[in-house]
């Protein structure tokens, strides 16, 4: 059992939007990414999803409203609930949600990462 620290954690990497898993806790992934721009629509049909923001900020975009997001702040995405990050700028977040969690959901594409790299 060691502390992780989140910041250094960041610094290993510098893509966007290709999640690293950073733990585990009760068959739930704690995964660390760094987001620009716009993801895909998206929804998990069995999954709820935790999105803190540890840098940044960004918009959680839903079908019917947008949901600015601040560094220090979370929003919970409800199973089932359409949903598309968006970050003008970078923002760094933490993700927790279950093992099984594919990050675009039923979409598949080239940012769909079935394996996540453990950093």
């Amino acid at each position: 059992m060691d502390a992780i620290n989140l910041m250094e954690k960041l610094n290993l990497f510098s893509d966007h939007y290709h999640p690293r898993l950073i733990g585990e806790l009760n068959s739930q992934h704690l995964k660390i990414a760094k987001i620009k721009g716009e993801f895909v629509w998206h929804s998990h049909e069995q999954e709820d999803e935790l999105f803190f923001v540890i840098k940044g900020w960004f918009n959680m975009e839903f079908r019917d409203k947008i949901v600015r997001v601040d560094e220090g702040e979370m929003i919970i995405v409800p199973r089932g609930v359409e949903h598309r990050p968006v970050a003008e700028e970078e923002a760094s977040i933490l993700l927790f949600e279950p093992a099984s969690t594919i990050n675009t959901g039923a979409i598949r594409n080239d940012l769909t990462h079935k394996k996540i790299d453990r950093i």
